[in-house]
């Protein structure tokens, strides 16, 4: 008898005839029955006989769990049940990037064909009920993981979660001789800075010429702003007649922040909006290559426009 087990054991931690990673779903009502059908038909084993007898000795190995798993070249027929026992899932992964807007992430989890994006309503968005009416800034860029079918929300809330918590952290922490009623003005200004960003570390002298130009009362001017303002019509240009749109979002044309964030801001940029750097620059314009030339004065700034954009050196 122990020479047989001795002997069965050995041929289920033989590895199976895999030679690159294969996906497995297990449906719910789907027993260890499934598994081992799909094994032999893929000839993944030569024989269903020694795993059904192992499942026979030991019966807790039949206690699979429904999910999406990963079969490994290696990875023997007692390993596998080990696995779903376990329910130990295949992770899938998403990454929601800094800088896109809501509508953007939201159109990247609806299209995810791992999640269950069918909670995604308007209704879910005002359950959560985010300052500002929309999710607009409050979700935290980061590369998520999850489980074949996960409801989509989970990741959101999850986003929304670290967001609400980062930044309230940070706006403890942070400066407070800052002119931002709340912190969400800070995660509005963050949101600016983000899309203004080219070098990260710039991110605090950008933040320091917003700041400086909301104490003194300047528009802060910046076209990020009136391409959101913009939405749809948006065509890749900025016109004279935009910058003289009246919208919300137009810095050209109200003083302060817009009424919301215009981005999913990073971590990087929150910090740089509660802590620029201490300075007396009120402008800077792009060099091109993602840096920019950041200037006192407009004479200063005119001759750097003229130099980088218009080039006339």
């Amino acid at each position: 008898m122990a020479w047989g087990y001795r002997t069965l054991m050995q041929q289920v931690s033989q590895p199976l005839n895999l030679t690159e990673p294969t996906e497995f779903t297990l449906k719910r009502g789907q027993h260890v029955n499934h598994l081992l059908h799909y094994l032999r038909a893929n000839d993944m084993i030569s024989s269903r006989f020694a795993p059904r007898v192992l499942v026979k000795l030991r019966p807790e190995l039949a206690r699979v769990k429904a999910g999406t798993y990963e079969i490994e070249p290696g990875m023997s027929i007692l390993q596998l049940l080990n696995m779903l026992v376990a329910g130990k899932e295949k992770l899938f992964s998403i990454q929601l990037v800094e800088g896109f807007r809501w509508r953007d992430w939201l159109a990247q989890l609806r299209n995810h064909p791992k999640l269950d994006s069918s909670g995604l309503t308007e209704d879910f968005i005002r359950q959560l009920d985010p300052q500002g009416g929309s999710l607009e800034g409050w979700l935290m860029p980061d590369t998520y993981h999850f489980a074949n079918g996960t409801d989509a929300r989970e990741i959101v809330r999850q986003a929304y979660k670290r967001m609400q918590q980062f930044l309230q952290q940070a706006w403890l922490t942070g400066n407070t001789d800052l002119p931002y009623a709340s912190a969400y003005e800070a995660l509005i200004m963050a949101s600016i800075i983000e899309k203004e960003t080219g070098l990260a570390e710039e991110r605090s002298r950008i933040a320091a010429v917003f700041v400086n130009r909301l104490r003194k009362g300047m528009r802060l001017q910046t076209d990020p702003t009136v391409i959101y303002g913009m939405g749809e019509a948006f065509d890749g240009n900025i016109r004279r007649k935009d910058l003289r749109e009246a919208t919300a979002y137009n810095t050209y044309v109200i003083k302060g922040l817009p009424p919301t964030p215009i981005a999913m801001p990073s971590a990087a940029s929150v910090m740089a909006a509660v802590n620029p750097i201490d300075s007396d620059e009120l402008y800077f314009v792009s060099r091109n290559d993602g840096s920019h030339v950041f200037s006192t004065n407009l004479a200063d700034h005119n001759k750097a426009v003229r130099e980088y954009q218009l080039n006339q050196k």
